[in-house]
Protein backbone atom coordinates (compact mmCIF):
# COMPACT_ATOMS: atom_id res chain seq x y z
CA UNK A 1 0.00 0.00 0.00
CA UNK A 2 1.09 3.59 -0.71
CA UNK A 3 -0.02 5.72 2.42
CA UNK A 4 -0.23 9.49 1.03
CA UNK A 5 -1.44 12.90 2.66
CA UNK A 6 -5.41 13.39 1.74
CA UNK A 7 -4.60 16.82 0.22
CA UNK A 8 -1.78 14.98 -2.43
CA UNK A 9 -4.26 12.87 -4.06
CA UNK A 10 -6.06 14.07 -7.15
CA UNK A 11 -9.66 15.52 -7.03
CA UNK A 12 -11.00 12.52 -8.98
CA UNK A 13 -9.95 10.04 -6.39
CA UNK A 14 -12.69 8.57 -4.82
CA UNK A 15 -13.63 9.68 -1.23
CA UNK A 16 -15.78 8.13 1.55
CA UNK A 17 -16.94 10.45 4.38
CA UNK A 18 -18.31 9.25 8.29
CA UNK A 19 -19.96 10.95 10.96
CA UNK A 20 -19.09 10.16 14.05
CA UNK A 21 -21.77 10.59 17.00
CA UNK A 22 -21.20 11.42 19.55
CA UNK A 23 -17.94 13.40 18.93
CA UNK A 24 -15.09 11.73 20.05
CA UNK A 25 -12.65 12.83 22.59
CA UNK A 26 -8.81 13.80 22.02
CA UNK A 27 -8.12 9.91 22.83
CA UNK A 28 -11.22 8.22 20.79
CA UNK A 29 -10.04 10.29 18.01
CA UNK A 30 -6.11 9.57 18.22
CA UNK A 31 -6.62 6.05 18.34
CA UNK A 32 -9.66 6.10 15.94
CA UNK A 33 -6.69 7.45 13.06
CA UNK A 34 -3.85 5.70 14.29
CA UNK A 35 -6.29 2.37 13.39
CA UNK A 36 -7.52 4.17 10.16
CA UNK A 37 -3.42 5.12 9.33
CA UNK A 38 -2.91 1.40 10.05
CA UNK A 39 -5.34 0.21 8.00
CA UNK A 40 -4.98 2.37 4.95
CA UNK A 41 -1.20 1.39 4.64
CA UNK A 42 -2.42 -2.42 4.41
CA UNK A 43 -5.58 -1.54 2.21
CA UNK A 44 -5.56 -3.69 -0.84
CA UNK A 45 -7.73 -4.64 -4.06
CA UNK A 46 -6.92 -7.89 -5.67
CA UNK A 47 -3.37 -8.07 -3.96
CA UNK A 48 -2.55 -4.97 -5.19
CA UNK A 49 -1.72 -2.14 -2.79
CA UNK A 50 -4.38 0.73 -3.02
CA UNK A 51 -3.15 4.37 -2.95
CA UNK A 52 -5.07 6.24 0.16
CA UNK A 53 -4.96 8.65 2.68
CA UNK A 54 -7.51 9.94 5.88
CA UNK A 55 -8.24 13.04 7.48
CA UNK A 56 -10.07 14.15 10.13
CA UNK A 57 -12.55 17.30 9.59
CA UNK A 58 -14.28 19.60 12.05
CA UNK A 59 -13.76 17.38 14.97
CA UNK A 60 -16.18 14.95 13.65
CA UNK A 61 -15.75 13.63 10.02
CA UNK A 62 -13.58 10.51 9.23
CA UNK A 63 -12.57 11.17 5.16
CA UNK A 64 -10.92 8.40 3.59
CA UNK A 65 -9.55 9.00 -0.41
CA UNK A 66 -8.54 6.63 -2.95
CA UNK A 67 -6.71 7.26 -5.91
CA UNK A 68 -7.54 4.78 -8.69
CA UNK A 69 -5.85 6.23 -11.10
CA UNK A 70 -3.56 2.64 -10.95
CA UNK A 71 -5.66 0.68 -9.11
CA UNK A 72 -9.10 0.87 -7.92
CA UNK A 73 -11.38 0.18 -5.23
CA UNK A 74 -12.87 -3.78 -5.59
CA UNK A 75 -16.20 -5.07 -3.20
CA UNK A 76 -13.56 -6.96 -1.70
CA UNK A 77 -11.57 -4.03 -0.25
CA UNK A 78 -14.84 -1.84 0.26
CA UNK A 79 -16.18 -4.40 2.66
CA UNK A 80 -12.60 -4.83 4.30
CA UNK A 81 -13.22 -0.71 4.81
CA UNK A 82 -16.58 -1.26 6.76
CA UNK A 83 -15.61 -3.84 8.30
CA UNK A 84 -12.65 -1.91 9.86
CA UNK A 85 -14.96 0.76 10.49
CA UNK A 86 -17.53 -1.58 12.27
CA UNK A 87 -14.76 -2.79 14.56
CA UNK A 88 -13.84 0.94 15.26
CA UNK A 89 -17.72 1.68 16.32
CA UNK A 90 -17.71 -0.84 18.92
CA UNK A 91 -14.26 -0.44 20.20
CA UNK A 92 -14.55 3.41 20.90
CA UNK A 93 -18.23 3.38 20.95
CA UNK A 94 -19.13 5.63 18.14
CA UNK A 95 -21.32 5.45 15.50
CA UNK A 96 -19.69 6.29 12.26
CA UNK A 97 -21.30 4.45 9.63
CA UNK A 98 -25.06 5.30 9.69
CA UNK A 99 -25.71 7.27 6.77
CA UNK A 100 -28.97 8.34 7.78
CA UNK A 101 -28.80 11.84 10.10
CA UNK A 102 -28.44 15.33 8.35
CA UNK A 103 -25.33 17.03 9.84
CA UNK A 104 -25.37 20.76 10.26
CA UNK A 105 -24.37 23.47 12.51
CA UNK A 106 -26.74 25.47 14.77
CA UNK A 107 -26.71 29.17 15.35
CA UNK A 108 -24.41 28.56 18.21
CA UNK A 109 -21.97 27.04 15.58
CA UNK A 110 -22.27 23.90 17.05
CA UNK A 111 -22.42 20.34 14.55
CA UNK A 112 -25.31 18.90 15.05
CA UNK A 113 -27.10 15.61 14.01
CA UNK A 114 -30.84 15.19 13.33
CA UNK A 115 -33.01 12.90 11.42
CA UNK A 116 -34.43 14.29 8.27
CA UNK A 117 -37.90 14.30 10.00
CA UNK A 118 -36.68 16.95 12.42
CA UNK A 119 -34.64 18.66 10.08
CA UNK A 120 -37.89 19.50 8.14
CA UNK A 121 -39.22 20.67 11.50
CA UNK A 122 -36.38 23.15 11.90
CA UNK A 123 -36.87 24.19 8.63
CA UNK A 124 -40.71 24.55 9.06
CA UNK A 125 -39.66 26.62 12.69
CA UNK A 126 -37.69 28.88 10.56
CA UNK A 127 -34.59 27.42 12.54
CA UNK A 128 -32.77 26.74 9.45
CA UNK A 129 -32.49 27.44 6.46
CA UNK A 130 -31.16 27.94 2.43
CA UNK A 131 -27.97 29.55 4.17
CA UNK A 132 -27.62 27.06 7.42
CA UNK A 133 -23.91 25.21 7.04
CA UNK A 134 -24.86 21.48 6.32
CA UNK A 135 -22.06 18.66 6.23
CA UNK A 136 -22.61 16.41 2.69
CA UNK A 137 -20.67 13.35 3.17
CA UNK A 138 -22.44 12.17 -0.16
CA UNK A 139 -18.96 13.66 -2.40
CA UNK A 140 -18.62 11.88 -5.10
CA UNK A 141 -14.44 12.61 -5.52
CA UNK A 142 -11.94 14.48 -3.31
CA UNK A 143 -12.06 17.36 -5.00
CA UNK A 144 -15.67 18.05 -4.08
CA UNK A 145 -14.98 16.66 -0.44
CA UNK A 146 -11.87 19.14 -0.36
CA UNK A 147 -13.41 21.83 -1.57
CA UNK A 148 -15.30 22.94 1.24
CA UNK A 149 -14.12 19.97 3.61
CA UNK A 150 -18.19 18.37 2.94
CA UNK A 151 -19.49 21.79 4.42
CA UNK A 152 -21.57 24.19 2.17
CA UNK A 153 -25.02 26.15 2.32
CA UNK A 154 -28.29 24.02 2.45
CA UNK A 155 -29.44 25.32 -0.75
CA UNK A 156 -26.46 24.06 -2.51
CA UNK A 157 -26.93 20.25 -1.76
CA UNK A 158 -28.77 17.90 -1.43
CA UNK A 159 -30.70 18.84 2.00
CA UNK A 160 -32.48 21.61 -0.01
CA UNK A 161 -35.36 19.53 -0.62
CA UNK A 162 -35.75 19.10 3.04
CA UNK A 163 -35.96 22.64 3.86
Amino acid sequence: MTQTAFDALPDDGRVWAFAAEPEPGPRATARLMHAMQDFVHQWTAHRADLTAAVDWWHHRFLVVGLDESRVGASGCSIDALMNRLAELESELGVRLTESAPVWYRDDEDRIRSVTREEFRQLAGEGRVGPETSVFDLTAQNVGQARRNRLERRASESWHARLL
